[in-house]
């Protein structure tokens, strides 16, 4: 059997890669080594979690926040099993879904583990133990990444847990110790504190969600203390000991000055990362190359040093985002049928899920700093818009970083309810070149939260209206 693409790993970058390549006419299949397609992302990721952080914060506003508004209800009791069964059926749905998809545009699929036997040709070794060897002209490598691991922590996905094991607890937890104050750890962290725990954050450096804008961490910092969770900075856990029946964490200055603390948990959540997944994939015999990380090295066209042989997503350098891989995923397609697919990587979106929200897109004023970029900055808080006033949301600013002398905007910065939602308007305009300037002349409904997003694009003028 001979086909001209295929591609292991269904996630979102392999099975959008394989469908678009489908629509281009390419005679496409996908390898997949798990039961359900949809990777990391839609089956212990993005969805499950997402899922998760809709169903707590119901649940938080219904015990605190509904009294305000003239809704009288008893308090909510937590039925567990029920909202987990509400992050299945979300999974569920979304890996179906892929399914649907896969084979309305006749991409041919096989389950089993995808080794690349040679170029032009992947091995499948099916979950019975039998293989079967498939030819093609061209394969991509989507096959995400993996949990980061932490020397001399033992993940066992019941005290110890990973991302994982924290999306399917059997109870919650009386205290919650999460390792790592990222992306996973803060929404995970944020799902078991809405239910009932108490949650204490371990993180190696001096703040929140390293790599973001520094006010931005600064705000969100406040916010998480003000709801509850308490961080301990600049300080990394060396040991868990699981003999008791309590986890007892070692936690020590990360600079290993001053003295340890222990700190007893009922349940320990590592989320230090993601590392590529690259295991069996038999990319050192086919001479495939990687780098000091472990990732798959490729040139601007996705391509390896192995002719035939590209890759796409966490597997390569960049940001590990669902929505990166998609878009690598449709531009590796693209080029395969003749076309010219490409990423603008100046322009991908971040978003934490927590509440508030937050996202940005484009630089931060590190960023531009450091590359010595003269900018103007323009900001509006929350507090000043209608929308978030009246439903009392008014946590949060919105921030515009424009070019000095030409106005192009360089990076947008949002804390705030529905974050994620009005990052995409920026993203749009930066797509297109625009300037702060054509934010601000753009007419937005009015009373909505994204008429904060104008008021900051007025503010890099110093002309905001309702500050």
């Amino acid at each position: 059997m001979s086909y001209d693409l295929i591609v292991i790993g269904t996630g979102p970058g392999g099975y959008v890669c394989a469908i678009r390549a489908a629509q281009l006419g390419l005679k496409t299949a996908v390898v997949e080594k798990d039961a359900t397609f949809g990777g990391t992302c839609l089956n212990v990721g993005c969805i499950p979690s997402k899922a998760l952080l809709h169903a707590s914060e119901l649940f938080e506003e219904a015990g605190h926040s509904f009294a305000k508004m003239g809704i009288g209800v008893n308090a909510p009791k937590l039925d567990l099993k029920t909202m987990l069964q509400f992050k299945q059926d979300a999974i569920d749905g979304n890996t179906k879904g892929v399914d649907f998809l896969l084979k309305k545009n006749k991409v041919d699929t096989f389950k089993g583990v995808g080794r690349i036997a040679a170029a032009g040709k992947v091995e499948v070794k099916a979950a019975d133990g039998k293989t079967q060897t498939i030819e093609t002209k061209s394969i991509v490598i989507a096959t995400g990444s993996d949990v980061a691991k932490l020397r001399g922590i033992e993940v066992d996905e019941k005290r110890i847990v990973s991302s994982t094991g924290a999306l399917s607890l059997a109870k919650v937890p009386g205290h919650l110790l999460v390792i790592g104050a990222g992306v996973i750890g803060l929404e995970l962290g944020s799902v078991w504190r809405r239910l009932g725990a108490k949650v204490t954050v371990v993180e190696f450096v001096d703040g929140v969600l390293p790599g973001m804008d520094g006010e931005v961490r600064k705000q969100a910092q406040r916010l998480f203390e003000k709801q509850g969770m308490t961080f301990k900075l600049s300080s990394k856990v060396t040991a868990v000991d699981a003999s008791g029946k309590t986890l007892k964490a070692t936690v020590e200055p990360a600079k290993g000055e001053g003295k340890a603390e222990t700190i007893e948990a009922d349940i320990v959540l590592v989320s230090t990362g993601r590392v590529p997944y690259t295991e069996g994939l038999g990319l050192k015999e086919a001479g495939v190359a990687l780098d000091e990380r472990g990732r798959v090295v490729t040139n601007a066209h996705y391509a390896t040093n192995v002719p035939g042989i590209f890759a796409i997503g966490d597997v390569i350098i960049g940001p590990m985002l669902a929505h990166k891989a998609e878009d690598e995923g449709v531009a590796v397609a693209e080029l395969l049928a003749g076309q010219a697919g490409h990423v603008n990587y100046d322009v991908i979106p971040a978003v934490v899920y927590t509440m508030p929200e937050i996202a940005s897109v484009g630089k931060s004023e590190e960023d531009l700093k450091a590359a010595g970029i003269a900018y103007n900055a323009g900001k509006f808080p929350f507090t000043a818009n209608g929308r978030a006033k009246a439903n009392q949301q008014t946590d949060g600013f919105v921030k515009i970083l424009a070019d000095a002398k030409t106005d192009r905007v360089l990076g947008v910065h949002i804390v705030g309810s529905d974050a994620g939602n009005m990052i995409a308007e920026a993203a749009v305009v930066m797509e297109f070149g625009g300037s702060a300037e054509d934010i601000a002349r753009t007419c937005h409904a009015h009373p909505t939260l994204p008429e904060a997003v104008k008021e900051a694009a007025m503010a890099v003028a110093k002309r905001a209206i309702h500050m």
